[in-house]
């Protein structure tokens, strides 16, 4: 399973790129919001370092932009619309399934909605370019520097970890345990 090819490389080091920069975007976010809040902020959702969104946008960068390496303009002006969609439709969605928004873009000029603004945009454009030109290398030469039977054991423990992480907080976020005890005592 993990040498079979998807998308032009193994799912092995889709996988581990995904879980790379899940771990990156969260640290960056984290270290920024912190120094923004001027107190330790944990940016994720989960109690872990982890915020999937960045792991999905990264390696799907990489896939629709990586034709284009070299084409600067197409990449930065293509990577911050479809980006600015996708986090529109990422908080549309959070709004929906959980009633709330986990960022809000109000206070910025040339907002919508406090979901998407003028600023975010012009940053994905230029994260677009740093995945592609510079970031990917990286990653896939730290994903290359382990044995890849060694990279797939850590590959699964994280997974497991992040999904247990995940699968807590959204059993608290959907009032799971309560929803239990109401059902166990209308029995």
């Amino acid at each position: 399973m993990w040498t079979m090819k998807l998308f032009g490389t193994d799912v092995y080091h889709l996988v581990a790129a995904f879980l790379v920069y899940s771990i990156l975007g969260w640290f960056v976010e984290s270290v920024y919001m912190s120094f923004c809040n001027r107190k330790i902020t944990n940016r994720g959702f989960a109690k872990g370092p982890f915020c999937p969104i960045y792991g999905v946008g990264a390696v799907c960068c990489y896939l629709i932009f990586s034709p284009l390496k070299g084409q600067y303009l197409k990449i930065y002006f293509l990577g911050a619309l479809l980006a600015t969609v996708f986090e529109y439709l990422v908080g549309r969605g959070m709004i929906l399934l959980f009633g709330e928004l986990w960022w809000d873009y109000k206070e910025k000029p040339f907002n919508f909605q406090g979901i998407i603004c003028l600023e975010s945009t012009v940053a994905w454009g230029f994260y677009a370019l740093g995945i592609v030109h510079i970031l990917h290398g990286w990653v896939y030469a730290l994903i290359d520097s382990l044995d890849m039977g060694l990279g797939i054991i850590i590959v699964c423990v994280l997974l497991a970890v992040a999904l247990v992480d995940y699968c807590i907080q959204l059993g608290k976020a959907f009032h799971v345990k309560e929803r239990y005890r109401n059902f166990m005592s209308r029995r």
